[in-house]
């Protein structure tokens, strides 16, 4: 790491602060290092570093002094409260008769095999639990959570 990178990166750190946006932190460098070149094509140039430094706070300030004129962005919480984030009315119906499918299907296993599954797909328990619980082997658990999740993925498969 050379002193030129921890130049920039502290100077990415003062612009951040004045921005407080770090994700343009950098732009605004970058944008400051452009101007700097532009200059030097027509001019001498002695302290490089030091013009990029304050091109690049001038820059920051002005960000800050656009963002703080135009209130419209601090109002983005709006357009979330105003948007519905409940379902379309066709999925709604869809995933009913997925529920219902699934419903069927649950009826057509065993019932030992249907309570291990929904011991451990709906009650989040893991095998051992189930398998004390129950007085069974975890093998025995970990056969019965198979067969259903083979048989129901098969089984709603067509929906």
């Amino acid at each position: 790491m050379g002193v030129k990178d921890e130049g920039w990166r502290g100077l990415v750190r003062r612009i951040t602060r004045i921005t407080r946006d770090p994700a343009g932190a950098e732009d605004v460098v970058q944008s400051a290092m452009v101007r700097m070149l532009e200059y030097r094509r027509a001019n001498v140039l002695i302290n490089p570093e030091g013009f990029v430094a304050r091109a690049a706070v001038n820059l920051a300030i002005d960000e800050r002094r656009q963002r703080a004129r135009r209130p419209e962005e601090g109002l983005d919480f709006i357009d979330d409260a105003l948007a519905d984030s409940q379902p379309l009315q066709d999925e709604v119906l869809r995933a009913r008769e997925r529920l219902a499918r699934l419903k069927l299907g649950l009826a057509r296993l065993s019932p030992r095999t249907r309570e291990v599954f929904l011991l451990h797909r709906l009650e989040g328990l893991k095998y051992r639990e189930i398998a004390e619980r129950l007085g069974i082997t975890v093998s025995a658990v970990e056969k019965h959570v198979a067969k259903a999740a083979l048989f129901l993925t098969g089984w709603t498969e067509k929906w």
